[in-house]
């Protein structure tokens, strides 16, 4: 019986993906612990404080397939932690060596490598995900790096852009994300081994601990910290915050698709799949299902990252609460942001664009909409101060009586003697003031290309 969007069997695959499901299910995060043991028992093992042997019998008896799963989650919510009660079941399956197992550690450091392990996995499969959104906004952009559409500020028709430097500053904000997970990736995944209070005690004062550490992280793929890292939760709060960066920029393009989507609009359409986006009374509804979804999980995103700012604050050297909030929040936040990136891919890379609707959306205003293209063009011939005092009287005319900018400007006596009916015409073209837009749009395309197109998929 689910009881969560994230189990649901209906709603699962809207607030999550079944990769990412997968990766922090019970059965991988279970495995996980086992491979931190089996990997620690090897690691030890190098260095000199268990025997080789043990080493060897505990990596290739331990697995999860021997583990009864019931008794574990009995003895999972007596004890309060999963560690002790698999390490009970593991030590059984390995015979003699099992007194080897789990050796100097603490219940923490087995969970928390074990979760970074997932985080690792996680990560991998996020970057991917972000680098296919990335391409798609990338043909997107270079496709309308010359479609007129309306710029507008607080949704009132401002000056003329295209589509494709709406689409390449979302790409440019998708790019600098994908710049920081990679950062994060190298800076946050660390391996946990500290023992009971974080010290190695239990290892002697020798090197041999901090040994082991260097030695286990290299194994996991993970970064060995200088210090055990048990109450000092920064780099699992830097990856969650990041995914809620990442899923507000998604949020960002979901908000201005939706938008745009509008029969008001009319300029954009969501990908058509027979029966998506339906009503149940109305038939010709067609809603951006995929936007709304971003725009959802970008909404509770936010909450995670507040709940784990929440969980940095641990007392001395073991936490007696915050650390069980990372247990909910981190899932859930893959799994949040790998749905929306999911929905944005789909959704951008099938994307409806109405470019008629667009170049016709721009006149709504009857040539407002380059006002300022034209006071700049006639200021040197009447004058900043004039060219502003003509220019807005035409436009105070132009709302007030329907007509346009171009017949009010027109019917200026002295505009038509200085630069002509022909120079008036050219100047309320919206094609004609897009500034650097269409510069700026293919800088950021070909930046994804000199990039080599993201990572090598993993």
């Amino acid at each position: 019986m689910s009881s969560t969007v994230f189990d649901s069997l209906l709603f699962r695959d809207m607030f999550g993906t079944p990769a990412m499901r997968e990766i922090f299910s019970d059965t991988a995060y279970v495995q996980r612990v086992i491979d931190t043991e089996t990997a620690l028992a090897r690691s030890q093992a190098e260095v000199g404080i268990i025997p080789v042997e043990a080493a060897e019998d505990i990596t290739a008896k331990a697995g999860l397939d021997g583990l009864d799963l019931e008794r574990l989650r009995t003895e999972t919510e007596i004890v309060g932690y999963p560690v002790l009660p698999v390490v009970r079941q593991v030590a059984d399956q390995c015979g003699d060596a099992g007194r080897y197992l789990h050796w100097g550690a603490t219940t923490q450091d087995i969970m928390d490598t074990a979760v970074m392990l997932q985080c690792k996995d996680g990560v991998a499969l996020l970057q991917d995900q972000l680098d296919r959104v990335r391409r798609a906004l990338q043909r997107l952009a270079e496709e309308h790096a010359e479609t007129v559409t309306a710029g507008r500020t607080h949704l009132q028709h401002a000056l003329p852009v295209t589509f494709g430097y709406r689409c390449a500053v979302w790409l440019s904000a998708l790019d600098r994300h994908a710049e920081r997970l990679e950062q994060a990736r190298g800076r946050a995944l660390m391996v946990q081994f500290g023992g009971a209070a974080g010290t190695l005690a239990s290892l002697g004062t020798g090197p041999e601990g901090l040994r082991t550490r260097a030695v286990l992280a290299a194994e996991l793929g993970l970064r060995d910290p200088a210090i055990t890292w048990h109450v000092a939760r920064d780099g699992l709060v830097e990856l969650v915050t990041l995914f809620a960066a990442i899923g507000g920029s998604l949020g960002k393009i979901a908000w201005d698709v939706m938008m745009m989507c509008s029969s008001e609009f009319g300029e954009l359409a969501e990908p058509f799949v027979p029966g998506r986006g339906a009503s149940s009374t109305m038939p010709q509804k067609r809603n951006p299902i995929s936007s709304e979804l971003m725009f959802a999980a970008a909404k509770l995103l936010r909450e995670k990252s507040s709940t784990v700012l929440d969980a940095m604050m641990q007392d001395f050297e073991r936490a007696t609460g915050p650390w069980h909030l990372e247990w909910a929040a981190v899932p859930e936040a893959f799994l949040l942001l790998s749905s929306s990136l999911h929905q944005a891919e789909f959704m951008l890379s099938g994307l409806e664009v109405n470019v008629a609707r667009m170049r016709r959306n721009t006149h709504l205003t009857g040539g407002l909409i380059v006002a300022e293209a034209v006071m700049m063009d006639i200021a040197p011939v009447l004058g900043r101060q004039q060219a502003h005092d003509v220019v807005y009287e035409a436009c105070r005319t132009a709302i007030e009586t329907g007509t346009t900018l171009e017949a009010e400007l027109r019917a200026h006596a002295t505009l038509m003697d200085q630069i002509g009916a022909e120079r008036i015409g050219e100047l309320c073209d919206p094609a004609r003031y897009l500034g650097s837009a269409t510069t700026m749009t293919l800088d950021v395309v070909r930046a994804l290309d000199r990039e080599g197109g993201g990572r090598t998929p993993r």
